[in-house]
């Protein structure tokens, strides 16, 4: 989400900013040094070696795009599983994820411009075509504002920007008449609506048929929007402007900006998540630069890039500096209160904050970009992605990765602004996990749990229109790419703008209502964008010096939290009371817990915190005993180990985590139930077994299947169409008994997960399965020996060995659970399921912010040493009662409610801030 570079001005000074210092430990602070550490620098990469990682990506991005085509075209998106298209209405909703999608072949639209930066003229030339041909915007559909803005109206004037450049060429697009901006100019009108508030913010939904508030729009009852949401507008609302004269799209976007500016809380210059487009109150006051903000930030900076608007670099820098006050603490990020800046709002940081060092290049600050960026780089060497969400001393808080492009993009602007070929070697790592944990014959499948390597039935458009575009640019030289990057910007989803438009039809007039109300740091006031060949021409060891001492954060750090240096150590003053060292029978305890609150700002800034550990405290007590999720992945003819399941543990049997994986051809029991003695005991004798949840124990129905010789089991929901993307995974628990005697593993699938399994046999008969606590490397299971009879691709060009006939089939009746429920808890929020049952379970409470059901189960810490609490506190969702009184999944615990009564407000506070409606 960042600027192409060069841009307006020559070079600016980057400011030194001091190195981050610390964070909280468990009992004691871990201070952590940022010395410098002159070591040497990474070595070159060869011009040949650059040019195959760059012919990687574009294998890669055919790969995609190509099954897109075959198996999905005209539909909004791929579906890589089940090789089929997503159609808005004909597949259950997932909620408000699915408001990207309008019928209007999104996934082309998105991809255009990249197909151009990838040299791949002919098929531009085409999908123009196909997108005048088939596209329809008058569809009776309610879609996103945002996304429908970013992807759809973006994608079609970069599309623009790249086939009038083509067509000034002269060898491609000479019959191209300004099409695709007509078409744009048609979606603009569409969106106006929206804007009818009498704040000037948009509506979050509009149908694009109907617009706003008609009975037929079904839309238009919302009071509340992001930031973000309505703060990314400008740079396409303006490009639409500049490119046809009409200038009413750029000022409805300006006046959005305007009034988001003005509701900023002026004491911390900050602004909130959500806010009321009615009233302008803030909704959600926790401020951050991830989720639900991010490209407000960004377009601020940018729209003074394109459009040459002083006031718009004023805000900027009126927020960054802010931003660098109070939210940095290098290398995290971390959200606050707007009212109370001090004051952290939660632990953990989400993934869409990736983009903001590559923001960070564009403004020139290099420093505290190199340092976040090497703390996200740490954890994606540790989970191989990025999850959705991570704790302050880095473990799993969400554990979905979507395929998210943001860490590449700031990978991109920093290897365009160090020079360093150490991000050359980053990149590399991106593309490798690529092809080694997402790939699938169909395409690439977006990360369910990092932790397992689970797969998730889709491949978003953005994936396409950013993760290929950026990487394939890091590895490219100038003569690479057919026209000069260095003339456009890029807008949040990657698209190409050029920047003569900060010249063409400047009729809105520019008032400047910024300074007024700001007292601001100079250093922060650069009037000029960074020009990437002269920041660093004296010192090519700068970026190492900074990431050395970072290079084993993630492996080394136990803190649970982050303690700013001048609270941490207040001259002559105790360290603040921890809700984990609390002892309600120390009187010096109780005395430090009547103070807190009234004696001054600091001590009432303890007694926040200290709330927030207890209710921390209280939610942990609840998952003590919770058991990772386990991955049940297909390595047989034609899977070979691209197909992983999310499965649920059992509370009884093998623990995959402390033994080797069972691996194993797998056969369905009879009875299928298995809750009797089977009757094909030759069928499942040394194999995986197939079994049916339902009428009897699930200790049960293991015994019966060891008894015939099973070395393993599954069990699928007997619930048809449920699935672990829309209904909480749970453990199986035991019968109450002794279960010492089952020795085999035990997982369970959801009913759309164990049918993909059941289409395999149907399709191939044999079929082969590995049980684990994460899935194996692929090459690894290539390299086997039991597999060398198979007829497979080889390890080494597995990314280029993807034929028809190796394409999965699998059934395109799949069915999933009909709940608006979202797959992605940055997308939406909505209620998980809880599917009931006869037999015993140990629900795993997750929460009611957290939908996806593997993002509930992580209880471990990433090196086995740091045990402290790793999420924010979530209210426990409906879970199937365990009648084991050993096991007490469903109390809640709530110690020392007296205390904490006077403080009711702060705590429904923290609470809301969990209910991330992002």
């Amino acid at each position: 989400m960042s600027e192409a570079g060069g841009g307006r001005g020559c070079g600016c000074r980057v400011p030194q900013r001091a190195p981050w210092s610390l964070v909280a430990a468990t009992a004691s602070l871990c201070l952590v040094l940022a010395t410098s550490v002159c070591t040497a620098r990474a070595a070159p990469m060869s011009r040949e070696e650059k040019q195959k990682l760059g012919n990687q990506v574009l294998e890669m991005f055919d790969h995609a795009y190509g099954n897109y085509m075959e198996h999905a075209y005209p539909a909004d998106e791929l579906m890589p599983l089940t090789c089929r298209g997503r159609v808005r209405g004909q597949e259950p909703s997932r909620g408000d994820v699915d408001d990207a999608l309008g019928k209007f072949s999104l996934t082309l639209i998105d991809s255009l411009d990249t197909l151009v930066v990838l040299n791949k003229t002919k098929e531009f030339e085409d999908a123009v075509r196909k997108v005048l041909r088939d596209v329809n915007l008058d569809n009776d559909v309610v879609v996103s504002v945002f996304e429908t803005n970013i992807r759809v109206l973006g994608g079609l004037l970069g599309g623009h920007s790249l086939a009038i450049m083509l067509k000034e060429k002269g060898e491609y697009m000479q019959w191209y008449n300004d099409e695709l901006l007509q078409m744009a100019k048609q979606l603009g009108y569409r969106l106006l609506p929206a804007f009818n508030t009498t704040s000037g913010l948009p509506y979050p939904r509009i149908n694009l048929k109907f617009g706003i508030r008609k009975p037929e729009a079904r839309t238009g009852t919302e009071t509340d929007t992001c930031t973000a949401c309505a703060g990314t507008l400008i740079l396409e609302f303006a490009a639409l402007s500049r490119f046809t004269g009409a200038t009413i799209f750029e000022e409805y976007a300006r006046k959005a900006l305007d009034f988001l500016w003005e509701k900023r809380q002026r004491s911390s210059n900050l602004v909130g998540v959500t806010i009321n487009i009615h009233t302008g109150d803030w909704v959600r006051k926790d401020s951050g630069v991830g989720a639900g903000i991010d490209s407000y930030y960004e377009y601020l900076l940018k729209a003074y890039v394109l459009l040459g608007d002083d006031s718009f670099l004023e805000r900027f820098n009126t927020h960054y500096d802010a931003i660098m006050r109070y939210i940095s603490q290098p290398p995290l990020l971390l959200d606050v209160h707007i009212h109370k800046p001090m004051l952290n709002a939660r632990t953990w940081m989400d993934s869409l904050l990736a983009f903001f060092p590559g923001l960070q290049v564009l403004k020139g600050d290099i420093r505290p970009a190199i340092e976040t960026h090497e703390m996200l780089y740490q954890v994606i060497k540790k989970h191989n992605f990025l999850p959705e969400a991570f704790t302050t001393d880095f473990r799993v808080h969400w554990a979905q990765h979507p395929l998210r492009p943001e860490f590449a993009e700031s990978t991109y602007f920093l290897y365009k602004a160090t020079g360093d070929p150490y991000y050359l070697e980053v990149g590399k790592t991106l593309i490798e996990n690529l092809n080694k944990y997402a790939r699938v014959p169909c395409g690439f499948a977006a990360m369910k749990d990092v932790r397992t390597g689970s797969h998730e039935d889709r491949m978003d458009s953005f994936f396409l229109a950013e993760m290929f575009k950026y990487l394939y640019l890091l590895f490219a030289d100038k003569e690479d790419i057919i026209f000069d990057i260095e003339d456009y910007i890029f807008t949040t989803e990657a698209h190409l703008l050029p920047l003569w438009l900060s010249t063409t039809n400047r009729s809105i007039s520019k008032k400047n209502t910024t300074s007024e109300y700001t007292e601001l740091d100079d250093s922060n006031f650069d009037w000029t964008c960074p020009n990437t060949q002269i920041l660093f021409p004296n010192d090519p060891l700068y970026a190492q010096s900074i990431r050395e001492p970072l290079k084993n954060v993630v492996d080394k750090s136990c803190p649970r939290g982050i303690i700013r240096v001048e609270e941490s150590f207040r001259s002559g003053a105790k360290p603040p009371l921890r809700a984990r060292d609390f002892m309600a029978t120390n009187p010096e305890h109780l005395e430090i817990l009547k103070k807190m609150g009234a004696a001054s700002a600091i001590d009432a800034e303890d007694g926040l915190r200290f709330m927030q550990e207890m209710i921390e405290l209280s939610s942990q007590q609840q998952k003590e005993q919770q058991l990772p999720p386990r991955a049940v992945q297909i390595i047989s003819h034609p899977f070979f180990g691209r197909v992983v399941l999310t499965a649920g543990p059992a509370q009884f049997g093998l623990d995959l985590s402390k033994h080797k994986e069972t691996r194993g051809f797998v056969a369905s029991s009879k009875p299928y139930n298995g809750c009797s003695e089977l009757t094909n005991p030759e069928a499942v004798m040394g194999k995986i077994a197939l079994i049916q949840r339902g009428q009897c124990m699930f200790a049960e129905k293991a015994r019966n299947i060891q008894n015939a010789g099973a070395i393993g089991g599954i069990v699928i929901d007997d619930n048809e169409g449920s699935s672990s993307d829309t209904a909480p995974l749970f453990q199986m628990a035991g019968d109450g008994k002794d279960t010492d005697d089952i020795k085999i593993p035990m997982l369970f699938l959801f009913s759309k997960e164990g049918s993909i399994i059941l289409d395999a046999i149907r399709e191939h008969e044999e079929v082969e399965v590995l049980l684990s606590d994460k899935a194996r490397d692929r090459a690894a299971i290539l390299k086997d020996p039991e597999m060398e009879s198979e007829d497979q691709p080889s390890s080494e060009n597995d990314s280029q060995s993807q034929s028809a006939e190796q394409t999965l089939s699998l059934s395109q009746t799949v069915d999933l659970v009909d709940q608006e429920t979202p797959e992605n808890p940055l997308d939406s929020h909505s209620e998980p399921l809880s599917p009931a049952d006869t037999e015993e379970t140990a629900g795993l409470a997750p929460s009611e912010q957290i939908p996806s059901s593997t993002e509930s189960l992580e209880t471990t810490s990433l090196d086995g040493e740091c045990t402290d609490l790793d999420n924010q506190p979530k209210e426990q969702s409906e879970t199937e009662e365990d009648s084991n009184p050993n096991v007490s999944w469903g109390k809640k615990v709530q110690p020392i409610d007296s205390i904490l009564a006077d403080w009711n407000e702060d705590i429904e506070a923290f609470e809301m801030m969990e209910k991330d409606e992002l």
